[in-house]
């Protein structure tokens, strides 16, 4: 069997030459990509237009083949283009020179600021480049380089393409290139020369002319003129110290007022650093013949005061450093902080043996003890802040982190009636924007936004989250200050929370409301207290009757209300315009119900109706004095919408939802019912429901017309909660109603709330104010500058912001955005006026130059590379000419000397014209011709060679063609 085994083994050891090798299959996978993106056959194209590479769009397609085990990326780079008639193809005849041949005789897009480098280097508007896919990997050897330029030329030859092929050799940071384009009959090589240290020889234009004039070998005696394009860069460096406007803030006189643009509720705004870097100016000669320019390494004729064309670019410092950024960007960190205030200001401070720690822990409890002292001796305020002054004394006035100087003026400008300068309330200004309900933030004449602005100075520049968590503290003193002493809090709209603020302001106006309720309540008390004379006012002119009162009756009322004002559920409702109504009623009449309602007197009416009357008794219908509904917070409808839901669908948990949400009916029931005795279900949904009330014309029995109504289908189902109430209700005045708003539980409620905020809790609530204040600062300082760029991104930050924080607990990363877009506004503003220093705007007298200087700062901060008008001799140029001398002028040489060899004859000028302006730091020549090659009766087609030369490089570009047929 092993005999018989041997010629078989054999017969596997023959190599079958039809199978592709690897390197055929990579040639075939190219031609698959090219066929792919259809750039096989003729291509044709319009002219290039100037300036099409920087203001046209380019586009590129990427796509991924191997060879064997070696990835590589193929990637097509093209300028987006109107599709060219058909016309012109059919003009286009055999002879015609592929698009790219014709591309590199066009002049009017020499040295684009902003393409990909083969276009600068080559001019070419669509080209094919292959490169390794990973960034390490590099093709250095000589023989690969070849192998792969070889796979591109076959691949071209067999699919007719006539885009440029390139291929990337050597690693990637060194941008190498060799490349190859084929047409009928012409093939041309792009071919690259790079090194760190040039020759000598090569430094001007006339060793460059020479190297060119060898490589395309021209046959012919008298050699076509070469037509060249120079451009010199002059790099200005060192002027930050002359130029740059920003006035560093002044911290320390913080507390007097003037801080140079920082002062409590203004946010700073300003670089700290000049947001510009260099000037770089680039001085073109673009149509030059040989011989009109003499540049060797003796002598050169390119004076840049003399070059026809001057253009501008401004290197833009790296992240610089802006006073508002800073500010969003500490105020932000705030929020991933975890201790609590305790934590950052030592609960070790609470733990003081003595009566008056004892007090705060039992405060609450000794407000409902009996005891002859007043009660405001007892208040929880005068507790904590004898509280306060041991925290002092046990921790030291060095170690607090506010100073007394800066918290009180921190306190006088968040609460002014402290002062006495405003009345105690909110004066309800229309407010200029409507920002703060796109943010969910605050007015910007409201005490949080105030509160927000001041927080986020003390976290910068007085003690960071020490000083932050010590202010929220004392904030939190003043709220329960204000409500014990029934004080309005400033700076918050009148009424009921506005959800459309954060969730903290509405939290402040809660309180306000709860302070509004309580100190209405008391000063009703004091009223009455003071009207308990037999001979007071007797009465109920206003309210539409006389009635008299039993002395014995009243009193028991103003007893009754008067000792049960505290938070237990029996507490009643003292409503102080309703106090003269007291006079007339006792509450046995209220016990009475329905069973009498004739003998009822009316109480709690508001004023009559005027147009409705009561159906029955056909007495005036009046309108009643009722409880206001109770004001609600976003997270109190939130939880009331939970425990509603948590009832389910059956028919228990149906009924038990309706009668939680009819309180508020029930209430104005008894209130109609007491103030229209009499009355029935009908009279009230007339009054409060009106379209529930349905009336039509009838014809009675002696054929008169005839109004007849009756309540609406709604009204007459079966187990309705209006009726339910209805029937359950009784004639009880809204003043000897159980509350429907607890002020005292609420106030107690928000109190807490607020003591137990973090630092990061509380910078969570208050980062929409921030970015609001933030907004409408950067759109204040854009006003004065008129950046149309500046205008688009603050609407793109108005409609990101809204977005993101109209939602609670946004993600950090939509925020780190949004400072992000602030940041780089500040930086532009910044860059605005810092050139607008350089340039002079400002002190320019002639009004059609100073427009034209503010038209090429604008310029300047929106285009990559921007023209300048008259070149040197502008008004623009003549100021750059001034900045770079004044960056060349010699410390040592007395200004006078200075002014007299500037102002002497133009001979001198020139003379001294190389000492007005540095080394340049960058030569670059374009070098083209159209020449016979290889032989002399080749066809003359385009050659042209690239050139730039800066301190660390060296690199010649060039493409050569050469005739295929003819040679």
């Amino acid at each position: 069997m092993a005999a018989d085994s041997e010629p078989e083994s054999e017969v596997f050891e023959i190599t079958d030459f039809t199978t592709a090798s690897e390197w055929e299959r990579f040639i075939s996978k190219i031609e698959e990509v090219l066929n792919d993106w259809k750039l096989i056959g003729i291509t044709s194209g319009k002219p290039l237009e100037k300036g099409i590479f920087t203001t046209g769009t380019w586009e590129e397609k990427s796509d991924e083949i191997s060879f064997a085990d070696f990835k590589f990326s193929v990637t097509h780079h093209y300028l987006v283009q109107e599709p060219s008639d058909k016309d012109g193809k059919e003009e286009l005849g055999e002879d015609a020179l592929p698009l790219p041949m014709q591309d590199l005789l066009c002049m009017n897009n020499d040295f684009p600021p902003r393409a990909h480098c083969l276009v600068r280097w080559y001019g070419l508007r669509e080209f094919v480049v292959i490169a390794p896919a990973a960034n390490n990997d590099a093709v250095v050897s000589e023989s690969k380089c070849n192998l792969l330029l070889s796979s591109v030329s076959i691949a071209l030859g067999n699919t007719g393409c006539q885009v440029p092929l390139f291929v990337q050799i050597h690693q990637k940071w060194r941008r190498m290139y060799v490349g190859e384009c084929q047409g009928p009959g012409v093939r041309m090589d792009f071919e690259m020369v790079h090194l760190r240290k040039v020759p000598s020889q090569y430094t001007h234009l006339s060793g460059l002319l020479d190297i060119f004039k060898t490589k395309i070998g021209c046959p012919l005696t008298p050699l076509p003129p070469v037509s060249m394009a120079i451009r010199l860069t002059y790099v200005l460096q060192d002027w930050q110290q002359y130029f740059w406007p920003q006035q560093p803030p002044d911290i320390d006189a913080l507390v007097g007022g003037e801080v140079g643009g920082l002062e409590f509720g203004k946010l700073p705004f300003g670089a700290c650093e000049d947001p510009i870097s260099e000037l770089h100016l680039a001085t073109t000669w673009p149509h030059l013949a040989e011989g009109i320019i003499v540049d060797n390494d003796v002598y050169s004729d390119l004076d840049p005061l003399q070059a026809p064309q001057w253009s501008v670019r401004v290197r833009k410092a790296d992240n610089p450093q802006c006073l508002l950024g800073d500010f969003l960007t500490e105020f932000f960190k705030l929020c991933r902080r975890k201790e609590s205030t305790d934590e950052i200001l030592g609960r070790s401070a609470f733990e003081e043996e003595g009566k008056e720690v004892a007090d705060i822990t039992h405060a609450l409890s000794k407000l409902t003890e009996p005891a002859p002292v007043p009660i405001h001796k007892l208040s929880v305020t005068n507790m904590v802040h004898s509280a306060k002054k041991k925290i002092r004394k046990h921790r030291g006035v060095d170690e607090s982190p506010l100073n007394n100087d800066v918290l009180n003026t921190i306190l006088l400008f968040l609460f002014p009636d402290a002062a006495e300068k405003l009345i105690d309330g909110y004066e309800n200004r229309a407010s200029t924007s409507n920002l703060f309900s796109q943010f969910k933030s605050a007015p910007s004449d409201s005490l949080t936004y105030k509160l927000a602005l001041c927080l986020c100075m003390i976290n910068f520049y007085h003690g960071g989250v020490k000083g932050v968590a010590h202010l929220w503290q004392e904030f939190v003193l003043e709220m329960r200050y204000r409500w014990e002493n029934n004080y309005l809090i400033p700076g918050l709209a009148n009424g009921s929370p506005d959800l459309r603020c954060c969730l903290l302001h509405q939290k402040l106006q809660m309180l306000n409301c709860c302070i509004e309720r309580k100190k209405a309540r008391d000063e009703g008390k004091r009223g009455s207290m003071a009207d308990r004379s037999p001979s007071g006012a007797s009465g109920d002119g206003a309210k539409g009757g006389d009635h008299s009162g039993d002395n014995t009756d009243k009193e028991k009322e103003f007893g009754k209300s008067w000792e049960s004002w505290s938070d237990s559920e029996e507490e009643f409702f003292e409503c102080l315009s309703d106090t003269e109504d007291l006079k007339g009623n006792g509450q046995e009449n209220g016990k009475k119900g329905a069973k009498e309602p004739a003998n009822l007197k009316p109480e709690g009416r508001l004023h009559p109706h005027g147009k409705l009357m009561l159906l029955h008794p056909g007495e005036p219908l009046y309108v009643p004095i009722t409880q206001e509904p109770a004001p609600m917070t976003e997270d109190l409808l939130e939880e009331q919408s939970e425990v509603l839901a948590k009832l389910g669908t059956s028919a228990e948990g149906a009924h038990l939802r309706a009668r939680m949400q009819s309180a508020c009916l029930l209430s104005d029931m008894e209130s109609f019912k007491a103030a229209n005795p009499g009355c029935c279900l009908e009279d009230f949904v007339r009054w409060y429901s009106p379209r529930d009330y349905i009336e039509e014309e009838v014809v009675d029995e002696k054929g008169n017309k005839v109004i007849k109504g009756e309540l609406s289908a709604r009204m007459k189902i079966p187990s309705n909660m209006w009726v339910e109430a209805w029937e359950t209700a009784k004639p009880v005045p809204a003043r000897r109603q159980k509350r429907l708003f607890d002020d005292t539980r609420e106030a107690e409620k928000v109190l807490h709330y607020l003591a137990v905020q973090k630092p990061a809790d509380l910078a969570r609530h208050l980062l929409p104010c921030i970015i609001h204040a933030a907004v409408l600062k950067v759109k204040d300082e854009e006003a004065l500058e008129d950046i149309s760029s500046v205008k688009k991104i603050i609407k793109q930050i108005i409609s990101h912001s809204s977005k993101v924080l109209r939602f609670p607990s946004p993600e950090d990363k939509k925020l780190e955005e949004i400072i992000a877009q602030i940041m780089s506004v500040e930086a532009i503003i910044a860059r605005a006026r810092s050139l607008k220093a350089k340039f002079g705007v400002e002190k320019c007298e002639n009004e059609e130059e100073k427009e034209g200087l503010q038209r090429f700062v604008n310029s300047l901060l929106e285009q990559p590379e921007v023209s300048v008008v008259g070149a040197g001799r502008g008004p623009a140029g003549s100021i750059i000419h001034k900045l770079f001398v004044n960056a060349q002028r010699v410390p040592s040489v007395p200004p006078l000397e200075e002014e007299l060899r500037r102002s002497g004859s133009q001979e001198e000028r020139r003379q001294g014209v190389q000492s007005e302006f540095p080394p340049p730091t960058g030569r670059e020549v374009i070098l083209r011709t159209s020449v016979p090659r290889p032989a002399p009766y080749s066809k003359a087609l385009p050659q042209r060679m690239y050139s730039v030369l800066t301190r660390e490089d060296f690199r010649l570009a060039g493409a050569f063609s050469a005739d295929t047929t003819f040679f």
